[in-house]
């Protein structure tokens, strides 16, 4: 079904991707180098891009254009909670708290994902830092060992 979706989606002129404009599962980062964005955002036409995959929250000014990565609800990076951006005269990176032991024992109990408690554990009850994330991303888009 999702491979059945389009890479990307325009609403009201903010284009919406998962990962990059070009590729759904391209890494790029807060702290890239303004010509990697250049690269990754070339031939995009609108002022406002919407990505994730990393799943660390930012907004960022690249020529212009302003990207925004409302971070992720499910499998945050840098502080637990489900993140969300709110869009409208300008931006808003939000984040709401929940019972995490509740979450837990929810995901558990219902889903049969191989390994839940142990993805649980590591997403939902202690999700990796923005430095710990970044850092481990950074060492994959340079083709070496985070370690």
């Amino acid at each position: 079904m999702l491979d059945a979706l389009p890479l990307t989606v325009t609403l009201d002129d903010v284009l919406f991707c998962h990962a990059t404009p070009r590729d759904d599962t391209e890494i790029v980062l807060v702290d890239s180098p303004f010509e990697r964005w250049a690269e990754v955002l070339d031939g995009v036409v609108q002022d406002v891009v919407v990505l994730g995959h990393t799943h660390m929250p930012f907004t960022r000014l690249v020529d212009r254009r302003l990207i925004v990565n409302p971070g992720s609800v499910g499998m945050p990076y840098g502080t637990g909670g489900a993140h969300w951006a709110l869009l409208g005269e300008g931006v808003e990176l939000r984040r709401t708290r929940y019972d995490v032991e509740d979450a837990c024992r929810f995901l558990t109990a219902r889903c049969a994902y191989p390994e839940i408690e142990e993805w649980a554990d590591f997403f939902v009850r202690n999700p990796a830092s923005d430095a710990e994330a970044l850092r481990v991303f950074s060492a994959s888009v340079r083709g070496t060992s985070a370690t």
